[in-house]
């Protein structure tokens, strides 16, 4: 699959990400983190830092963070 979004259970921002996804009619593969941060080995190995959400299109090679960045990349790029 193309495109993983990393989230946490009860996380807002990521919450708003998954609709935006939904949303755009994008399918997508969800990877679900840790809540301990220091638990989050994958996120850190994908993006370089551990918070979420992160969004990493392998289609068009792109990795990001910050929802309001990934909504608007999803609005702009692979909304259908």
């Amino acid at each position: 699959m193309g495109i993983v979004l990393y989230a946490l259970d009860g996380c807002p921002y990521c919450v708003n990400v998954h609709d935006a996804l939904s949303e755009a009619g994008v399918d997508y593969e969800t990877h679900w983190v840790e809540p301990l941060h220091s638990d989050r080995d994958e996120v850190k190995r994908v993006s370089g830092q551990r918070a979420v959400p992160v969004l990493v299109d392998e289609d068009h090679g792109v990795t990001m963070n910050e929802s309001e960045n990934i909504i608007e990349y999803v609005d702009r790029t692979l909304a259908r």
